[in-house]
């Protein structure tokens, strides 16, 4: 299926192409004191505030090498068009207190690009503090944050063992990820490729995500979302939620997860909300022309999703999904259990559909089964497993 662009991403590519065509000033780091296998923290510092104050295009660059860069937030707004382009590999601090590393913040017609390597240096960290216990652990530093960005493309970057999330998203408009890798093991945890939250008009194309949790997850407030030709695995899939922990949540609409591949994930796509929640939304979601690989219950929707019990599992979710779309899932299951439904009953799902789902399991022990409570879902096309019998 081909790249579905709305306007808005098309008006945003073309104006930043356009800006592309003019001859940028250079801020190379080396000329604010930067020098390999050293810290570079003043150095990027000095020359991303001396680019935003640019009135013309202009374009920070890290070149070549290996540099050690500890916590550094570099803001906006600026004067003209910025674009930081890294072609060396940043390290963070192997010890690193904070919630992030590198944030980008209230930047306007902004560019990360380069075949560069953030390097978060997670691994004596996973695990040793109380994220593997809670999902929403501040302890730990996310390698990149984008807030409050709008009409910007992140391009070519790689993210490697960031020591929570990769990429965190949060209050940002018209942003476009493309030929981004994202890379940890399996073992890692906590570290979702890209978790996006109250923004809209975000599109990940083209990208390549391995890592110990979600390959992308949406937050409340995720509207107008396409993810297209993302490869994911290892990992948990590609998640709506978990919604409903927090009070005050923003509803969650118009998502697209169109022509992607998970392999060995510990499960496909899935929607997931908390138990006794407060009241809320999610619809428009649409998953379409995906190929599961081994994977763990390729479809699920979750409304009694409750990790390490930190819930009252008996109060029904109230988060109300409706408009929700499975369409051309085909591939293999881990699990017997490949098509998983659980809905509130207090809020059951609304316009569910299922439409040519051909799953097989991939054990000796049976056939694949679906799983349906709180829905009497919509079925067309090849059903494998065959269709599941409501139960209310």
């Amino acid at each position: 299926m081909g790249l579905r662009l709305n306007i808005a991403m098309i008006l945003m590519l073309f104006l930043l192409k356009s800006v592309g065509n003019v001859q940028a000033s250079i801020f190379d780091v080396k000329q604010y004191g930067a020098k390999a296998n050293a810290d570079i923290t003043q150095a990027l510092t000095k020359a991303w505030k001396a680019a935003c104050a640019s009135t013309g295009q202009s374009k920070v660059v890290v070149p070549r090498g290996t540099y050690m860069l500890g916590t550094v937030p570099l803001e906006g707004p600026c004067k003209g068009p910025i674009e930081l382009q890294v072609i060396g590999t940043l390290r963070a601090p192997k010890q690193q207190s904070g919630d992030s590393w590198v944030s980008f913040n209230h930047i306007d017609f902004f560019t990360l690009s380069g075949s560069g390597t953030f390097d978060g240096q997670g691994k004596n960290t996973w695990g040793q503090s109380e994220c593997s216990k809670n999902k929403y652990c501040k302890q730990l530093t996310i390698n990149i944050r984008f807030n409050f960005i709008t009409n910007a493309i992140i391009r070519d970057i790689t993210s490697l063992d960031s020591k929570q999330f990769h990429i965190n998203v949060l209050g940002c408009k018209n942003v476009t990820f493309q030929h981004v890798t994202i890379k940890a093991p399996e073992t890692s945890v906590n570290t979702d490729g890209i978790h996006i939250g109250r923004s809209t008009g975000i599109h990940i194309i083209d990208t390549n995500i391995g890592t110990g949790d979600d390959c992308v997850s949406l937050g409340d407030g995720s509207r107008d979302i396409t993810v297209e030709k993302v490869n994911c695995g290892p990992g948990h899939g590609i998640s709506i939620g978990s919604l409903g922990k927090f009070p005050n949540e923003e509803p969650v609409s118009g998502v697209k997860v169109i022509g992607c591949t998970l392999t060995n994930t510990m499960t496909g796509v899935r929607i997931k909300t908390w138990p006794a929640s407060p009241t809320g939304s999610a619809s428009g979601m649409h998953f379409e022309d995906i190929i599961m690989n081994n994977v763990g219950n390729p479809i699920v929707i979750d409304q009694v999703y409750c990790p390490w019990n930190q819930c009252q599992a008996k109060i029904p979710s109230r988060i109300k999904i409706s408009n929700v779309s499975f369409i051309n899932i085909r591939g293999t299951s881990k699990f017997q259990e490949a098509v998983k439904l659980v809905c509130s009953k207090g809020v059951p799902c609304e316009k569910v559909e299922l439409h040519d789902i051909d799953l097989k399991y991939n054990g000796h022990d049976g056939s694949p089964t679906y799983h349906c409570i709180n829905v009497k879902p919509a079925i067309s096309g090849k059903q494998n497993p065959p269709a599941c019998t409501v139960k209310a």
